[in-house]
């Protein structure tokens, strides 16, 4: 008894010092954060920086405000907010898919990975115009757009996890007689768990940049589409708060993805 009260109070002990760190840790977080909205309003409001050139948190708010108002904001932000999220899902399914298709097959993986890396470095604005022809002036062409920007990095990450599984499992695996796929369904992809996850980080802020992207080339609707028209009229206003807008959103999609992963790490 005396064993299991001294684990009892240990265990206690590191979960109140455990709360401490992340309450001091959010505390330092939105310090941050209000400390710098504060010295940006400071600095806007004394003509110390150009409030026309970058705007302060006040003429944000109300520019948001505004677009509330008129009932602009959220078909913006539900336009570019469904782009993302079909791109992100489309392109890290997909990138797992032909990842996997590569490990299985040695020769197939030989022949495709110079084109993976060569694709991988191509500008994937350049291909706007065909994109445009080949898909419409619309949200399939920035979906596309999303997805291209992703996928890639997608099947390179997670190839690598595959890769990256140690030899000594796969040859005794192969020892007692396992397949290629009951390999790859009992070892390869839940020892490559934390590559997806770090993978589903890396394409949060991919596929934001994606339908950002497409959006700039094409769109009559959306946060991009905001940054472009604000750039053209000079209502620099509106160009940060789609911006700011963007980043809180960006930022809601990667705590989704932290909240699987805590989630993910609590079944294993």
């Amino acid at each position: 008894m005396k064993i299991n009260e001294k684990i009892s109070q240990a265990r206690k002990s590191y979960l109140k010092n455990l709360k401490r760190k992340i309450v001091i840790i959010w505390t330092f977080r939105i310090f941050i954060l209000l400390s710098f909205i504060a010295l940006w309003e400071i600095l806007a409001s004394k003509q110390i920086i150009d409030a026309f050139l970058f705007s302060s948190p006040s003429r944000i708010a109300k520019t948001i405000n505004d677009l509330f108002k008129d009932g602009e904001l959220f078909k913006h932000i539900g336009t570019t907010l469904y782009e993302t999220v079909i791109g992100f899902l489309i392109a890290t399914i997909a990138g797992t898919f032909i990842a996997t298709l590569l490990w299985l097959s040695t020769r197939l993986r030989s022949i495709l990975e110079p084109y993976v890396v060569v694709l991988n470095a191509l500008p994937k604005i350049a291909l706007g115009p065909v994109i445009i022809i080949a898909f419409g002036a619309g949200i399939k062409s920035i979906v596309v757009m999303t997805v291209l920007v992703t996928v890639i990095v997608t099947i390179i990450n997670m190839l690598t996890g595959f890769l990256q599984t140690d030899n000594g499992k796969i040859f005794l695996l192969q020892s007692m007689g396992a397949s290629k796929m009951q390999i790859l369904t009992r070892l390869i992809i839940p020892n490559s768990i934390p590559t997806l996850i770090s993978t589903l980080k890396v394409n949060v802020g991919l596929s934001w940049i994606g339908s950002i992207m497409g959006e700039y080339i094409v769109s009559k609707r959306g946060l991009g589409y905001l940054i472009v028209y604000g750039g053209q009229v000079l209502k620099l206003d509106l160009v940060m708060a789609s911006t700011v807008i963007l980043c809180l959103l960006a930022g809601v999609m990667y705590a989704s993805v932290a909240l699987l992963e805590k989630k993910i790490t609590k079944w294993q």
